[in-house]
């Protein structure tokens, strides 16, 4: 007996996969795939497997992704979602302003004169 199959069309997201679609948002917040495992709480091989479209999601692991990725369901697998600009800092631009407010005042102030300046001039262009 034959097997029956069904030919699923497959979901437009504008131009990338599933699994782009996550490594792009797991970007944008700054995680690496190790990183982003351990908040997940599985294994950066399984992450890499979801990224790499070689697993498909399951309800379970949607809701894992987006709860780690601080986002809805819907943005994230939703195919006309837009694509969702990130208003939190990066981790990445988190851990710098952690080390800064290590160090003393008088070098956090000549560092945010410095960053002032240059933000200043990267506006000007």
């Amino acid at each position: 007996m034959k097997k029956a199959t069904i030919r699923k069309p497959p979901l437009d997201f504008g131009g990338e996969t599933l699994g782009q679609r996550l490594t792009r948002l797991r970007n944008q917040r700054g995680y690496t795939q190790v990183e982003f495992a351990k908040k997940v709480g599985v294994t950066q091989v399984l992450v890499s497997s979801y990224e790499t479209d070689r697993r498909q999601f399951s309800v379970e692991m949607a809701i894992r992704f987006a709860l780690a990725l601080d986002i809805s369901t819907d943005e994230l697998l939703h195919p006309k979602a837009k694509k969702i600009s990130s208003k939190k800092p990066s981790r990445r631009v988190m851990r710098r302003v952690e080390e800064i407010e290590k160090l003393p005042p008088y070098e956090q102030r000549a560092l945010l004169t410095t960053i002032d300046k240059f933000i200043a001039t990267a506006q000007v262009r």
